[in-house]
């Protein structure tokens, strides 16, 4: 049987045994999001760095575009921050999408050298029928806020769980999984309201981080891409379960 485990900050993953282990990166609030948006609206690779001089290198580049965001805020002198709607707006079809985000671009970089996967509401189901047929074991990582658990990832961490752990293919023997399957099972009534007082919403609850909010936990759009980290680079891999 395949094991289990959620790492519920960055902090801890230098604790956990990842070999031959599936990563799943999580930064619901927004960046996950963000990356399932773009794909699904044409971006062809997404190049995710951790700072904002590494994503500046591109800034002449042909064909890519930049976005950054810190703090929740778009940074400026970009022109694309971390709002999903950033991405169906413009046409972005065929083009490299350079990110750097305050947590999400970071936790993908800090997994380098496993198999790498995202994750988000957008592509739930199509990440669980990937890890389903995968033969590895999974560690899911959240990517927290500056290093700290959040309660978004968290939940999203949990539900992912106890997906996968239904079908009797996973089993764990993690802490963090009980957490974040509880986490979850107390905000399924009413999501939403769970978080209207979560440190992410006290940091900024601008009408867009409102509207952005709303839409990652329960987006219009939803898709079969499993993003993949290769080569320094996001693809898209349209996972189509059998």
């Amino acid at each position: 049987m395949k094991k289990l485990s959620v790492c519920l900050s960055p902090k801890l993953f230098e604790c956990y045994n990842t070999k031959n282990n599936i990563i799943v990166i999580i930064d619901l609030f927004r960046a996950t999001s963000v990356i399932s948006t773009a794909f699904e609206f044409g971006i062809s690779k997404i190049i995710p760095v951790t700072s904002l001089e590494d994503a500046l290198k591109f800034k002449n580049k042909k064909n890519h575009i930049l976005a950054a965001e810190r703090n929740t805020k778009l940074v400026e002198g970009f022109n694309y921050g971390n709002s999903p709607y950033h991405y169906m707006e413009k046409n972005i079809t065929g083009k490299t999408l350079v990110l750097t985000t305050t947590n999400g671009t970071k936790a993908i970089n800090l997994a380098k050298g496993n198999k790498i996967i995202t994750a988000s509401y957008i592509n739930f189901h199509s990440v669980v029928n990937y890890l389903n047929s995968s033969n590895n074991d999974v560690t899911i990582l959240c990517s927290g806020w500056k290093n700290f658990l959040n309660l978004e990832d968290t939940i999203l961490a949990g539900h992912i769980a106890l997906v996968l752990m239904k079908n009797g293919l996973f089993s764990s023997d993690c802490e963090s999984v009980k957490i974040s399957k509880q986490i979850y099972l107390n905000s399924r009534v009413d999501v939403i309201e769970f978080l209207s007082n979560s440190a992410y919403r006290k940091r900024n609850n601008s009408e867009e981080l409102v509207r952005d909010t709303e839409f990652c936990l329960k987006p219009k759009i939803k898709s079969q891409i499993v993003p993949m980290f290769e080569d320094n680079y996001l693809i898209p891999y349209k996972f189509q379960n059998k």
